[in-house]
């Protein structure tokens, strides 16, 4: 059945008297070039193993399930994960989990396997913490390709001067890269904003540490707490009793700081790079 029909989908949730849920953010994918172009980023082989998460009625999955050795599926919609089930009856690699991927401790469903991919179709309210999660599991995929908002990919893509909270959150772990732009039409319900392919591929970090992530993001946020501020300020304000142990920082202290990393005091949060911010990290107990 050609489940990238918005005539066959329509007809499915009406044979099972479903509607979609606004609040799970619910818009299925109908347009056949646009499966044809997630496959084809995913670079999918025989030997993989494929995480979907929100497969809805199984348009992608259909497609993954043909090309790969594993796909598993995890859908929060329980009469959804019904059609799926239906649908996909006839794929004996195909694992179908009813639950919330943010809730989800997902690693055992994939325990024996190595190297898997995140296939994604990710509604615009778990887009930041869903791209987290995975970044920072003991076992992160070896790729993601998500279907996001235009606007969310162009700041998770961004570059300086144009840097953001979550395009650093995610350009720390990874690097991103948009593939591709999407019509609003080429979903069912129809959205009120287009969308892009994005393709995230984590990097191996020595500085992904416990600690060091928590003493990066404390600072981070600290830089962008005022975005249109100069970040010597931000810093003096937000970070003055946390990096010397409740010992006062001056401005000319943080300036110091910010000088050693060639790092101008007056330039703004945005400007800076990902090795900016790791190099700040770096250098915070001896300022």
């Amino acid at each position: 059945m050609n489940l990238a029909s918005k005539r066959v989908i329509k007809s499915l949730l009406k044979k099972n008297k479903i509607y979609p849920s606004k609040q799970l953010g619910q818009t299925f994918l109908i347009d056949k070039k646009v499966t044809k172009k997630v496959i084809k980023t995913a670079e999918l082989r025989s030997e993989n193993v494929v995480l979907e998460i929100g497969p809805g009625p199984g348009v992608l999955t259909q497609e993954i399930a043909k090309r790969v050795k594993k796909v598993i599926a995890v859908e929060k919609d329980r009469k959804i994960v019904e059609i799926l089930k239906e649908q996909l009856k006839a794929f004996e690699n195909v694992k179908i989990i009813q639950g919330d991927i943010l809730r989800l401790n997902f690693l055992p469903l994939l325990a024996g396997f190595k190297n898997y991919k995140v296939i994604a179709n990710l509604p615009f309210y778990i887009t930041a913490p869903a791209i987290r999660i995975f970044l920072e599991s003991k076992t992160p995929p070896k790729e993601m390709v998500l279907i996001v908002q235009k606007e969310v990919a162009q700041r998770i893509c961004a570059e300086p001067p144009k840097m953001n909270l979550l395009a650093v959150s995610v350009q720390f772990y990874s690097k991103p890269k948009i593939i591709g732009y999407i019509s609003k039409k080429s979903f069912w319900p129809t959205p009120k904003v287009d969308s892009a392919i994005i393709k995230v591929i984590p990097r191996a970090s020595v500085h992904n540490t416990i600690s060091f992530r928590k003493q990066f993001f404390k600072i981070v946020k600290t830089g962008f707490s005022h975005p249109r501020k100069q970040l010597a300020n931000n810093l003096l304000n937000g970070l003055a009793l946390s990096l010397l142990n409740g010992v006062k920082l001056n401005k000319g202290q943080i300036n110091s700081w910010l000088e050693k990393n060639n790092i101008q005091p007056t330039q703004r949060a945005e400007a800076l790079t990902i090795k900016g911010w790791i190099k700040l990290t770096k250098t915070a107990k001896i300022i």
